[in-house]
């Protein structure tokens, strides 16, 4: 056998190990994902945030992305101010407006909306008041109407009804019970004779036989811009890239939403797949069937794309204004960022 020269053999030593050093690089990493929080409720309306999680849109736009539960709206909007969570989905209400007004929060997009000839909210009274005569809107007069709280999207909801059947909105008497729950719980013993909510808590109440529905939100309030996507005001002006990617993968998760839930117009395999994801995602602790009608049945509309109906939005304004229950000198440009949806 003839052994190569020094020389040869040197280099091949040398190249060899060169190779193996290389290999032992690691390749360029890709850049971190940047990690987000986002807010959820417990509600059909919240699922396009839980879709654009699960089929991997959020990360498509370099976000990691952590979902957070509350139980009411006010709480998220007090975590998006202080920077516990980033992003999320609320009513416009005196407390939203308040932390605008602060400079801490921002609308930048729509959410669940009002639309023409798409199921939306209801107008109930119990049974007992619906047996006593209160059968129309008209009727409502001098009638108990449940809330929440002071300045919420119910109490909204309860002027513009008053508004559209002719009488003073002091002629109905609100009742705040602070939480979701309490309503129900009141409407069906008849501790209050009205209240409004989605289509699918007013379907299993009116089912139960307890309650009556005599009218529907959208004929009070056309294209009634019902939530909003906020965020805080320090990401809208130091990170507004990262805001865009957020809206982008939202925004996909709103057309799947819309296209397998609201406008019907995927195959059914695909809308199953869909309701499963929600189901997971908002409802884990329902049996599958029963999630699933509860999904189907509260699929209201979802702002394409997360366009803001301005017009809406500053209506609410001004009747909160209006009621004293803001500062007089709260306006449009505190409260929303126009730079990162369309609006209307």
């Amino acid at each position: 056998m003839r052994w190569p020269k020094p020389r040869t053999l040197l280099r091949c030593l040398l190249t060899a190990a060169l190779a193996l050093a290389g290999a032992a690089l690691p390749l360029s990493a890709a850049p971190a994902a940047d990690k987000i929080n986002v807010g959820i409720l417990p509600l059909v309306s919240h699922a396009p945030t839980v879709i654009a999680q699960a089929k991997g849109y959020f990360a498509k736009e370099g976000l990691a992305v952590g979902l957070v539960k509350f139980l009411a709206a006010e709480p998220m909007a007090v975590a998006i101010a202080t920077g516990d969570v980033d992003f999320g989905v609320t009513a416009i209400s005196a407390g939203l407006i308040s932390l605008a007004q602060k400079g801490v929060v921002k609308v930048i997009g729509g959410a669940l909306e009002e639309a023409p000839g798409i199921e939306g909210q209801k107008i109930l009274v119990s049974k007992a008041a619906y047996d006593q005569g209160v059968t129309g809107l008209a009727q409502l007069k001098g009638r108990s109407f449940g809330i929440t709280t002071a300045g919420s999207s119910f109490q909204y909801m309860a002027y513009k009804i008053a508004e559209k059947a002719g009488f003073p909105s002091s002629e109905l008497h609100l009742k705040p019970l602070q939480k979701v729950p309490a309503l129900i719980a009141a409407l069906k013993t008849g501790q209050i004779d009205a209240w409004s909510i989605v289509p699918d808590i007013a379907a299993s109440l009116t089912k139960s036989g307890d309650v009556v529905e005599i009218g529907k939100i959208a004929d009070v309030i056309p294209h009634y811009q019902v939530t909003t996507v906020f965020t805080s005001t320090k990401n809208t002006e130091a990170r507004p890239a990262l805001v865009r990617r957020f809206l982008a993968a939202y925004g996909k998760g709103v057309a799947d939403y819309n296209a397998a839930l609201v406008d019907k117009t995927v195959p059914p395999v695909e809308s199953a797949a869909i309701v499963a994801i929600v189901a997971k995602g908002i409802y884990p602790d329902l049996p599958p069937e029963q999630a699933a009608a509860r999904i189907k049945g509260g699929a209201m509309r979802i702002s394409p794309e997360a366009a803001l109906n301005l017009e809406s939005v500053e209506d609410q304004l001004n009747w909160l204004k209006a009621e004293g229950l803001v500062p007089a000198d709260s306006s449009m440009r505190q409260l929303v960022d126009t730079r990162f949806a369309k609006s209307s």
